[in-house]
């Protein structure tokens, strides 16, 4: 993938030597949904299968600093013929600025090159950078038979893992 520059910082592939950077970003932002009550349990980061995976598939994305120092994330895997985004984190001092919005301009151009047939997510149906900002990308809330399975089997993972059913929601943007 192309760089994409946006003044002081830039989104690019993400490369293996990066990993092990990642769970930090992660745990940084999860503070930022725990503020909102959206989540009640500790952190976690994503395994290493799982960031290797996103890598192999060419759906791991960083946003840089000016020093080429990774500040946020994207890790997307394929899954049921879409695109599933498994995380996307971005440091408390970094949001607000576009960040995430670019991540997911990177990933949902990606979906596209490789032929996926759209973008899917897990998300907060109530905290404004989560479903409404989704929501401003073009997905939508899946209900009932509109639903895949595996994103039914991820919402309860994570409600057994605290997140609160009421909030949690599948979207999916189609192409």
């Amino acid at each position: 993938m192309t760089e994409i520059e946006q003044g002081a910082w830039t989104i690019r592939s993400a490369r293996a030597d990066e990993l092990h950077l990642l769970a930090a970003i992660e745990i940084d932002a999860f503070w930022a949904l725990h503020e909102t009550g959206a989540v009640s349990c500790e952190p976690t980061s994503l395994p290493l299968d799982v960031l290797q995976q996103s890598l192999a598939e060419q759906l791991l994305f960083v946003a840089v600093d000016g020093e080429d120092k990774p500040f946020g994330f994207l890790a997307g895997i394929r899954k049921d013929g879409s695109v599933y985004i498994a995380e996307i984190d971005v440091v408390r001092c970094w949001q607000k600025r576009g960040v995430g919005r670019r991540l997911m301009e990177a990933a949902i151009a990606a979906a596209r090159t490789q032929g996926a047939t759209g973008v899917t997510l897990t998300t907060d149906r109530q905290v404004a950078f989560n479903a409404p900002f989704y929501a401003s990308l073009g997905f939508r809330i899946l209900e009932g038979k509109d639903k895949p399975a595996g994103l039914t089997e991820v919402l309860e993972k994570e409600v057994a893992s605290g997140a609160d059913p009421a909030r949690r929601v599948a979207m999916a943007l189609r192409f």
